[in-house]
């Protein structure tokens, strides 16, 4: 099943083709085309735009009778972000459990190792960074591969910040509350200052977001 978010932001044809590529594995144009009951050229234009965007891999084999090689589409790696994967609801499961067979503290030691790989994972990158700017703008950019939606700003009077408008860890940190002062130790150990955590609720001036401003310590 497509990933329903998707459903409303993209064209129609192009779910439908790459759902029927999920199904079949790999096509050549002329039967994905018989498939969707859309024309050999649209179906081609299709997904060559997909191609293009990354989301299909495209081969050639040639005919059995006279003429040119066929094309044939299948799914790239890319596209498995389109599908629902095991998300939140499969990690508060498997916390739940963790407490159920090895006592109360195991959810809580088992998020904190979390932190403490990121930070000795994203650590050697943040080091090659000149200043704070720098370094807040990097680890903005690595939350964001991790599924945040994260900005770094500055402001001459108010300094660094990170504004993250989207963390995919919410729901944890909502049924344990203690790993959010462990995520923001690891933001302070990786920039090397003290950093504040405020939550800014949704209101006329803005969304919901969460602020982390950095301490620049009069250096930037």
């Amino acid at each position: 099943m497509f990933l329903p978010g998707y459903k409303d932001l993209v064209k129609p044809q192009w779910v439908a083709t790459l759902e029927e590529l999920k199904l079949a594995g790999e096509l050549p144009v002329s039967d994905l085309s018989r498939r969707l009951g859309m024309s050999y050229m649209a179906v081609k234009q299709y997904c060559e735009a997909l191609k293009q965007l990354g989301y299909l891999e495209r081969t050639r084999a040639p005919r059995r009778a006279v003429g040119r090689p066929e094309i044939f589409y299948r799914l790239a790696p890319k596209a498995a972000l389109l599908f629902p994967q095991a998300g939140v609801g499969f990690s508060l499961d498997l916390l739940d459990n963790l407490r159920t067979l090895f006592g109360e503290a195991a959810p809580e030691r088992l998020i904190f190792q979390y932190f403490q790989h990121r930070q000795e994972r994203w650590q050697p990158r943040l080091a090659k960074a000149r200043s704070i700017i720098d370094k807040a703008t990097l680890l903005a950019g690595l939350r964001e591969q991790d599924g945040c939606f994260a900005r770094c700003k500055y402001d001459p009077e108010k300094g660094v910040r990170i504004e993250e408008y989207h963390q995919p860890l919410q729901p944890v940190f909502a049924k344990f509350p203690r790993a959010v002062g462990m995520e923001l130790r690891m933001f302070e150990a990786l920039l090397g200052t003290r950093v504040t955590r405020r939550e800014i609720h949704a209101g006329r001036h803005g969304p919901a977001r969460v602020d982390f401003e950095v301490a620049t310590l009069g250096v930037l």
